[in-house]
């Protein structure tokens, strides 16, 4: 089974250079209408406009415009360097929600929101 999960985003362009800076990964396909990012063989993170997710949720739910702000995914990423990923996160000034931390069920994370509200999360077990 292969896996893309997709963010809808305000502008898509702004949006994917941000995850290529934050990320360090060139896009696998940038296109009008989306972006995605190869985070290893079988996963991608694809980046939509809300305008276009809008165009084919037709009237059948609500504007995914009508979200932006609100924490409405989240993307957890295990990574080898914590502190690398937490360090370009706070210089591309995304939003800190929670800083480096051991959590309860044992992984070292810190949390941050992306311009469109989605958090982002990098971990290490």
């Amino acid at each position: 089974m292969e896996t893309l999960f997709i963010l809808y985003v305000k502008d898509q362009n702004s949006s994917s250079l941000m995850y290529e800076k934050l990320l360090r990964i060139k896009p696998h396909l940038h296109v009008p209408g989306m972006t995605e990012f190869m985070l290893n063989e079988k996963t991608k993170l694809g980046l939509m406009p809300e305008s276009g997710i809008a165009k084919i949720l037709s009237n059948k739910t609500k504007h995914p415009a009508d979200g932006n702000g609100i924490p409405r995914a989240e993307v957890y990423l295990y990574v080898k360097d914590i502190q690398e990923y937490y360090e370009r996160a706070t210089e591309l000034k995304l939003t800190e929600v929670s800083g480096v931390e051991k959590r309860s069920w044992g992984d070292v994370a810190c949390y941050f929101a992306d311009p469109d509200g989605h958090i982002i999360t990098f971990a290490s077990k």
